[in-house]
């Protein structure tokens, strides 16, 4: 079988796995309802039990990150004896693809009022050629009013249709990083003094990001070995966003904070940090993929034979939810966002053609991210509608010689008490989301706090439509290939 037949192979696994459990979920309700009956209350006694890990893990990241939040780190950084921050420099990449110059300016913004030295900060502004007119209009502007607070500000234009590539993020931070090593080669300055981080283009930082960083790659062991992930708040314009996008935006906002207490799951995701040294040894960013941002861990780690990993930072940076003023848009970009993300089913397929090229790494470890990798998609497709949807089938559609028995009886009562332990993770990711958010706008009535607890009864729905359908609708068009490939849609920002 030459390469190309084993990759189709390997990208049908996760959609064959994710239609086979669906359609044997139907199937087995209409032809086996007792056996399925079974099946039902063992598969969510087993989510009941990951609920109660996820919210310790929660918990864990929550203490930690108020722990953290209080910590001066720019005095820290004296305390690190053997290296002086102050020969560090911080390589910051921007790209943009027809964000208004608000978002940006907003961005910008932010970079300025860190507590850390903005003049050791060299920041890429990455413009695609497709939005060449716009993009220069705002970079001009940015130019001009930014550009002496840092100690380099480089514009770079990615063009169109360079070969081997996929339009977007990814291939602009690859064109991009090529032209700032040019840079930094000019200057002189040692890849081993570089710290790198990869924003979103409506990343707002917290003002001790760039300590916090600093401190935690100073004081690494090995800290070309690592990536650093920061926690991840998707409430920019909470306030402004409609019911239905702050559940989603909470909701990953959360999912990634048990993430952060899971070091050995850990990836890296949207905005993160690592050695400049790596990122030139790795090719920076592959440029022919729609998930960028965590296929970048993998190069590292297949690259170090496994001996890499993400350290978890307790420090959040801050971006837009999707909402765009207009409910119907708002909900239709949500879908599309999270189908971009759930598209990091791409994964699988690399990780197949790629871990048997690394005879070094240990086999326990290649097993380990594989199938962490695996597992994570299919459940993601899968777990939301056996809960709320599929697990009430075989009740409903069974005759009544099997709805008369004792387990066919006593089902709907077993589900609802594991649904009501499950609910206090819910009550508890509810409390914590009203204590992330920003400040309440002097127009926002006091009524929106009950209202932010209250919009935790949608969760149900909003798993199903926009956790198990794009994940489904992914691997799906991955299984087709061809046409049905995904390509990269940036996320409209307002």
């Amino acid at each position: 079988m030459n390469d190309y037949r084993k990759l189709r192979f390997f990208e049908m696994i996760p959609g064959i796995l994710v239609w086979i459990t669906l359609i044997l979920a139907v199937v087995g309700s209409i032809f086996a309802p007792l056996i399925t009956i079974y099946f039902i209350i063992l598969f969510d006694l087993f989510w009941l039990m990951r609920i109660i890990y996820l919210v310790i893990h929660l918990l864990i990241s929550w203490k930690r990150f108020k722990l953290d939040s209080k910590i001066n780190w720019l005095e820290k950084l004296y305390e690190v004896k053997d290296k002086d921050y102050r020969d560090y420099y911080h390589l910051i990449f921007l790209p943009t693809f027809g964000e208004p110059y608000e978002v940006v300016d907003k961005t910008f913004s932010s970079l300025i009022k860190v507590n850390y030295q903005t003049k050791k900060f060299i920041i890429v502004l990455a413009g695609e050629e497709g939005d060449k007119e716009n993009f220069l209009k705002i970079s001009s502007k940015i130019k001009e009013k930014y550009a002496d607070k840092f100690y380099k500000l480089l514009i770079t234009i990615h063009p169109k249709n360079l070969p081997g590539e996929v339009p977007g993020k990814g291939s602009n931070t690859n064109y991009a990083g090529h032209k700032s090593q040019e840079l930094i080669d000019e200057l002189k300055i040692p890849y081993s003094k570089v710290i790198v981080s990869s924003f979103d283009i409506d990343t707002c930082v917290y003002p001790d990001y760039f300590a916090y960083l600093t401190y935690k790659y100073l004081t690494h062991p090995k800290p070309e070995h690592s990536s650093f992930q920061p926690l991840a708040f998707y409430h920019n314009n909470i306030w402004e966003s409609d019911i239905i996008t702050r559940v989603v935006a909470n909701s990953t906002t959360f999912w990634l904070m048990t993430d952060l207490a899971r070091s050995e799951r850990l990836f890296t995701f949207s905005s993160h940090s690592m050695s400049f040294n790596t990122l030139v040894k790795v090719g920076f960013w592959q440029k022919d993929i729609v998930t960028e941002d965590s296929r970048i861990f993998l190069q590292c780690l297949l690259h170090y034979d496994g001996d890499y990993a993400v350290t978890p930072m307790y420090i959040p940076v801050s971006m837009n939810t999707v909402y765009m003023g207009n409910f119907w848009t708002s909900v239709k970009n949500q879908y599309k966002q999270m189908r971009r993300w759930a598209w990091g089913v791409e994964h699988i397929p690399y990780l197949m053609m790629n871990l048997k090229k690394h005879p070094k790494m240990p086999f326990k470890k290649k097993f380990y991210y594989f199938n962490n990798q695996l597992e994570g998609v299919y459940s993601w497709a899968t777990a939301p509608l056996i809960i709320f949807i599929l697990g009430r089938l075989p009740l409903l559609v069974a005759d009544k010689s099997v709805q008369g028995t004792v387990l066919a009886q006593n089902a709907p009562i077993i589900l609802q008490w594991l649904m009501n332990i499950a609910l206090i993770g819910l009550i508890l990711t509810a409390v914590f989301s009203t204590r992330i958010l920003p400040q309440k706008p002097h127009s926002k009535s006091l009524l929106y706090y009950p209202l932010m607890l209250i919009q935790w009864i949608l969760f149900p729905i909003t798993m199903v439509i926009f956790g198990s359908f794009p994940a489904i609708d992914a691997q799906t068009r991955l299984m087709l290939g061809g046409k049905y490939r995904l390509g990269f849609w940036v996320t409209e920002k307002k």
